[in-house]
């Protein structure tokens, strides 16, 4: 099981993940959880995962690969995005990218579809937005009511 939790402040926000991943009793191990993005000045994004590691691994290397690209300033991407609503956009599309390619085959072993990711950040002068990006790629924002997600 994965602890991760997030927490929108009025002056930021908060990140905390472990770090251990479980493939069974006798396969436990360490990985990275949360990632971040940032160009000073512009843009801090993060991105806290949990699921299906080869999932979430191809999930960030689409994201990464989306970045470097010789198109890059053309497309929209973690670094090109005008709002945390259209990072949150790419983050749900690379998801889905991959549970297209890989779904059928986890289906077919039971082994199902499991990532869900938390993005948050700030790009340029909106304030931090924090959100829940579910395994079909939708998600929803952190509320005044709720700010955390977990």
């Amino acid at each position: 099981m994965t602890y991760a939790v997030a927490l929108r402040l009025n002056r930021g926000i908060v990140f905390a993940a472990d770090t251990r991943t479980n493939a069974g009793v006798d396969n436990v191990s360490q990985y990275r959880k949360l990632h971040f993005w940032r160009r000073i000045g512009d843009r801090v994004l993060v991105i806290m995962t949990a699921g299906n590691l080869a999932v979430t691994q191809s999930v960030l290397s689409i994201l990464n690969e989306q970045i470097c690209a010789e198109d890059a300033r053309d497309t929209t991407n973690l670094m090109t995005a005008t709002s945390m609503y259209r990072a949150a956009r790419v983050v749900g599309d690379a998801l889905r990218e991959v549970r297209s390619v890989d779904g059928p085959a986890l289906e077919a072993s039971k082994a199902g579809f499991s990532a869900s990711l938390i993005l948050g950040g700030q790009i340029g002068s909106e304030g931090p937005r924090l959100f829940q990006i579910y395994p079909e790629g939708n998600f929803i924002e952190a509320s005044d009511d709720t700010p955390y997600f977990q």
